[in-house]
């Protein structure tokens, strides 16, 4: 059953929208009839708590099929709750190529540096561009292989800007373009989530009106 949560992919991240729609509210038309306010708090209540579900089980997904770590990816992960009069919240997910250095500690090795699960052979872990130490490679090295660089692969370019001086390098970097074609099933859980706390969240409601008239 549809109750109108749904999902909006662009190039570099996804928003998955979570909404009560009408058909999940019918059974509770004595509550709204009773108290719109308090049908208005429930829904609010059970659309944050199934945010902070789906970003706790889409982290845990993503970090088991992409092999990196779970804290890497809940700071892709931003809860836009639902306030107010709005029955409608969001989890942003920042779905552009993440920074090897950033899915784990950085090991450098003779043969090239370490991360995780992830091996970059003939890279080299220090300060290049940027403030901070990183996970790079010359792209004249024989070691060098595109798809652990994906950044390199939009058009050519760089989008760190280091392509650039004598010595062009660049940054490893691993993609997260796997995760979309997820979304779909990630909306239906939540889905049947959002029923299950909204009717908790809508009891709790009606008990506290029944309460409050005795």
């Amino acid at each position: 059953m549809s109750v109108g949560t749904h999902f909006k992919s662009r190039r570099s991240d996804a928003s998955l929208f979570v909404q009560v729609g009408e058909e999940a509210l019918k059974p509770w038309r004595e509550l709204a009839k009773l108290s719109p306010k308090a049908l208005q708090a429930a829904q609010r209540s059970a659309i944050n708590k199934t945010l902070g579900w789906l970003r706790t089980h889409v982290s845990r997904a993503v970090s088991r099929e992409e092999q990196i770590a779970v804290r890497a990816v809940r700071e892709r992960l931003r809860i836009r709750g639902a306030k107010g009069a709005a029955a409608k919240g969001e989890l942003w997910f920042g779905i552009n190529a993440l920074p090897a250095s950033k899915t784990g500690r950085p090991r450098q090795t003779a043969a090239g540096v370490t991360v995780g699960k992830r091996s970059y052979r003939g890279a080299f872990y220090q300060r290049v561009y940027g403030a901070d130490p990183d996970i790079w490679i010359r792209t004249h090295s024989p070691h060098f292989r595109a798809q652990n660089y994906p950044d390199l692969q939009r058009g050519g370019g760089n989008l760190d800007g280091s392509m650039v001086g004598r010595f062009p390098v660049a940054k490893a970097k691993i993609s997260l373009e796997g995760v979309r074609p997820h979304f779909q099933r990630w909306v239906a859980q939540a889905e049947q989530r959002l029923l299950e706390l909204l009717r908790q969240e809508a009891t709790y409601e009606l008990h506290k009106l029944m309460g409050n008239a005795r």
